[in-house]
């Protein structure tokens, strides 16, 4: 858990929140939204399940659309 909490804390800490959220509300990321089983990603933040919160989050970023945001957003973090 601990690369997911160094990568919110980045993305918190980034100053970049309104270009983020613009980014999640991009077509693109509308269509990773609608991948992601809600219920389950709640549930496995609740529960402090990072194995299913990684094998989540590798399933969306093995996808073109994830491939895609995840490059989006290192552009804007500047990497």
């Amino acid at each position: 858990m601990d690369s997911l909490e160094q990568i919110a804390k980045t993305l918190h800490s980034s100053g970049k929140k309104s270009e983020l959220e613009r980014l999640a509300a991009s077509a693109n990321g509308k269509r990773l939204e609608g991948m992601v089983d809600g219920a389950a990603l709640e549930a496995a933040v609740k529960s402090g399940d990072a194995a299913s919160l990684e094998k989540m989050l590798g399933a969306l970023l093995s996808t073109p659309e994830g491939k895609a945001l995840a490059a989006d957003v290192q552009k804007i973090m500047g990497k």
